[in-house]
């Protein structure tokens, strides 16, 4: 059974006010990944206690640096639980995770932060680590049109 969404609403708002689009449907996830030129991030939410304290401060960090993905969406595990299998099914060869942050390239991932490298780190290393990422996969600034 989903999270209530009055519960999630405050953690979605948290990457959206950062202009991540929310990816509800398997066929938002798998259009996003479609139409994005260049590096997609995905952000998988959560309501866990690593997403509030680290993960969310920490991509918020990350999106200041210069190199960042084209576009970024976000799936919320527990609450858009097909979407969520749908962008999991893009990380191949890696268990579930939630948190995580994946980008991909035509589709491909190729860089995968997951909860077990969350949850040993705070928010600035978080942001080190994803700005290092971004450096090595991503060429210009999010901008949300695909």
């Amino acid at each position: 059974m989903p999270y209530p969404e009055l519960m999630i609403r405050p953690m979605r708002e948290e990457l959206t006010r950062l202009g991540i689009e929310e990816a509800r449907t398997p066929a938002q996830v798998d259009d996003a990944i479609k139409q994005t030129d260049g590096t997609l991030m995905i952000v998988v939410n959560s309501v866990c206690g690593c997403a509030a304290g680290k993960a969310r401060p920490g991509i918020a960090m990350a999106l200041r640096h210069t190199a960042r993905p084209t576009r970024a969406i976000t799936v919320f595990a527990g609450a858009d639980i097909e979407a969520t299998e749908c962008a999991r099914s893009y990380f191949a060869g890696q268990p579930p995770s939630s948190p995580a942050v994946a980008l991909l390239k035509d589709g491909q991932l190729v860089y995968l932060l997951q909860r077990s490298d969350i949850e040993i780190r705070d928010a600035p290393a978080i942001a080190q680590e994803l700005a290092r990422a971004f450096d090595e996969h991503c060429a210009g600034s999010l901008s949300q049109s695909a």
